[in-house]
């Protein structure tokens, strides 16, 4: 609460002392129709427009900040050059009238304009915009800022003729004070500038925004004033620019994010060169047509109009093209697309062409950051990601096909050009489809050859652990029957026995590894037939009912896609068996350039959250082994249904 009331005082006190200097200002100038013309101020005067702008300006920037460091330094020059303003006129009325202390306000108006030019010249460009140095290394830098007007105002006070006049403004010439104090107060504005090049490298995007919105009049402002103290200038060129110089700041504090300072600079540059261009060929034009047409002046201006008003828009289109090439960099989409295809053929994997997508989107965008999200099948996220995305980044989806495959998030601090990052995103999807086929083809690689390893495993378990004790064993029965037939054919007959069994088992194990490899009813039924009696099985006893559909020639598939459509309905039709509580299930075998696999189920349907399982995860890995694809999902009688793809055309037996 003290905070809050101490902040109203501040803001109070601040706009006092703006009004205070508007009304020295007016003051002024009233007084000054009582001085003659020969001693009286002149009203284009620069340091009236800092009284009547900067004061103001400041005003409004304490009322919302009252702590800002900035606003008081602009209040402070803005009063200083208001007092200065009216000592100016009152010091020859009160030297007119006879009143004491003339002198006194006229040596004040020696030097006084020293404290607001060099304050807001050398001071202001060293903390701008928080208040703080960029580095203390800088700290030298303000002592001689604040150094400098106690030197000139010292200077002024022992020679006073150092400073001159020009058009009724005084002007402090470099070339005729001491070499010293114009190199002192040259090097610290050196100083200065190095500052603001400094704050400028190192800041976030939102400070440079500030600086620039700053830099762009101030630095023309500081220049034509250092100009003028050396040589005549227009007096209504220089106010502007001082006049300009708060209003930008105030916008560089309070409202940076809404005006967008690339468009004043670029649309600066392009009338200032349209201006030079049109003038020069105007004149050109109308020296032509004064030599050609002599004594016919009418008809040269007329000439060089038409032709300067034919140039006109060309010339500004070229302009603006150029102009946004330097402050923006390449515009054109098509062109950025070219650029972005160009550089995605040196990547070397899918992973350095998402680096490379971001830099160049970076830079068509003009972003801060940029981010690119790539979405695989099993919901796992891939990113590539260039520069600083910010608090709030933008978000474009990526959608390939109608299908979402990612998203791409940039940080800008303006909007950007709908259409630009609209083909942008075209492009990008292309390559984040790439990328996660990419990903999807490098992981099914990486899963059969972790299948083939683990079948490869189960084979040497089986055949070692299993087939290859009991053929021991087999062995040593029938050496021990050899040996027994001879004292004893009734113990012998016994161990024969024994070994008819254990062959009988032996056998079976060997028929369920092979049959592990390769259904043998494939070899017996075909597909279609090992599906029907798969289905007779699976409807025994409380099973479902299962209704098989074949469309086209299934005799000739290759042996792997046979394989893999069994196996997927036999896990299919044993997760409808188990979990569906199904009356009926319907598979579906289409044959039309790919072998189409669906198994559909009337049962309880899927649990809000499912989990793939191992089931799930087989069928899938059978399909990607072949490069199609199954999903398991919602079906239309209410319950589940799986769909496979598996391309025939490419696989070999």
């Amino acid at each position: 609460m003290q905070t809050v009331e101490h902040d109203r005082v501040t803001g109070r006190a601040a706009f006092l002392l703006a009004l205070a200097a508007v009304l020295l200002v007016t003051a002024s100038l009233m007084l000054g129709t009582w001085v003659p013309a020969d001693r009286r101020l002149v009203w284009w005067h620069p340091e009236i427009v800092i009284g009547l702008f900067w004061t103001p300006a400041a005003a409004t920037l304490l009322r919302h900040r009252p702590g800002l460091r900035v606003g008081w330094l602009m209040l402070g020059s803005g009063v200083s050059a208001a007092v200065y303003i009216l000592v100016l006129n009152l010091g020859p009325w009160m030297e007119l009238h006879g009143v004491a202390g003339a002198g006194f306000v006229k040596w004040l108006g020696t030097w006084l304009w020293a404290i607001d030019t060099f304050a807001l010249t050398l001071v202001l460009p060293l903390i701008f915009p928080d208040g703080r140095l960029v580095s203390r290394w800088f700290r030298p830098v303000l002592v001689m800022a604040c150094l400098v007007p106690v030197v000139v105002c010292a200077h002024l006070t022992v020679d006073p003729d150092a400073r001159r006049f020009h058009n009724g403004v005084s002007v402090y010439p470099f070339q005729e004070i001491p070499v010293p104090i114009s190199a002192f107060i040259i090097a610290t504005l050196v100083g200065g500038l190095v500052s603001v090049v400094a704050r400028f490298v190192r800041s976030p995007p939102d400070v440079r925004r500030q600086i620039a919105w700053v830099v762009y009049p101030g630095v023309l402002a500081e220049a034509i004033i250092y100009v003028g103290e050396n040589s005549p200038i227009g007096d209504p060129l220089r106010n502007i620019t001082i006049a300009a110089v708060p209003i930008c700041i105030a916008i560089a504090i309070t409202r940076y994010r809404l005006y967008d300072i690339d468009l004043v600079v670029s649309r600066t540059l392009v009338y200032a060169g349209l201006v030079v261009v049109i003038t020069g060929v105007y004149f050109a034009l109308v020296g032509t047509a004064s030599l050609l047409a002599h004594g016919r002046g009418t008809l040269a201006g007329l000439a060089g109009a038409i032709a300067a008003g034919a140039v006109f828009e060309p010339v500004r289109r070229r302009l603006q093209r150029t102009v946004d090439s330097l402050i923006h960099g390449e515009r054109d989409p098509y062109r950025i697309a070219d650029r972005l295809n160009r550089r995605l053929q040196t990547a070397a994997d899918p992973g350095a062409a998402l680096a490379v997508a971001a830099e160049v989107a970076r830079s068509a965008l003009h972003a801060t950051g940029v981010m690119i999200e790539v979405l695989d099948r099993d919901g796992r996220t891939i990113s590539a990601e260039d520069g600083e995305l910010g608090d709030r980044p933008q978000l474009i989806p990526l959608v390939w096909h109608g299908e979402p495959v990612g998203r791409l998030l940039f940080g800008v601090l303006r909007p950007p050009d709908a259409r630009l990052s609209g083909i942008l995103a075209r492009n990008l999807a292309e390559l984040a489809n790439a990328a996660r086929l990419a990903a999807d083809v490098q992981r099914s690689r990486e899963r059969i050859l972790r299948t083939r390893e683990e079948e490869r495993r189960r084979l040497r378990r089986d055949l070692h652990d299993g087939l290859g004790p009991t053929l021991a064993s087999l062995a040593m029965t029938v050496d021990a029957a050899r040996i027994t037939m001879r004292s004893d054919p009734e113990a012998a007959d016994a161990l024969l026995e024994n070994l008819r069994a254990t062959m009988g088992r032996t056998i079976g194990d060997i028929r369920d590894l092979v049959y592990g490899l390769r259904p043998p009813a494939l070899d017996d039924l075909g597909l279609a037939g090992a599906i029907q009696a798969l289905g007779g099985v699976v409807a025994t006893g409380d099973g479902p009912q299962v209704d098989v559909h074949v469309e086209g020639d299934l005799d000739r598939l290759p042996a792997a896609a046979e394989v893999a459509a069994y196996r997927i309905v036999q896990e299919a039709l044993t997760n409808v068996h188990r979990h569906a509580k199904a009356d009926c299930a319907e598979v579906h075998l289409y044959l039309n350039g790919d072998l189409h696999v669906s198994v559909d189920d009337d049962g309880v349907g899927l649990p809000p959250r499912v989990r793939s399982g191992v089931g799930m995860s087989s069928m899938r890995e059978r399909a990607a082994e072949l490069g199609g694809s199954c999903t398991v999902g919602p079906g239309p009688k209410g319950g589940t249904i799986v769909r496979a793809r598996l391309p025939v055309n490419g696989t070999h037996s």
